[in-house]
């Protein structure tokens, strides 16, 4: 309940200093590409390896080899994309929060110096 408590208390505080709340309009296009990315890879590994092992051949076996190699590659990638924009949405809260208890301390120390200049 505790937890829930300091969840309400943090939307009160984003929603009273308007703040611009959400994702950036590029994050979902991103984790969708890097999805896809990391989807095709596994699968184009996949079928260039069982394609090299039905080849007798030593140099066309190599080659499906490197292609398999490039689709992990990709694969790779799409991970990074993926966690890039993740990364980004969490960093993006972490600020917001940082914000809100930045602006939270800087109200109690204006309302600790306004008392103290008033006594």
């Amino acid at each position: 309940m505790l937890t829930e408590a300091r969840r309400a208390e943090f939307h009160e505080a984003v929603a009273a200093h308007r703040l611009k709340t959400g994702s950036a309009k590029s994050d979902r296009p991103i984790r969708a590409i890097g999805a896809l990315l990391m989807i095709a890879g596994v699968v184009g590994a996949f079928v260039a390896y069982s394609a090299s092992l039905s080849q007798s051949d030593m140099r066309d076996i190599g080659s499906s080899q490197i292609l398999a190699i490039a689709f992990v590659a990709v694969a790779i990638a799409g991970a990074g994309f993926y966690m890039a924009a993740a990364m980004a949405q969490i960093l993006r809260l972490w600020l917001l929060r940082q914000l809100v208890e930045s602006q939270a301390h800087t109200d109690q120390l204006a309302a600790a110096l306004l008392s103290a200049q008033q006594e």
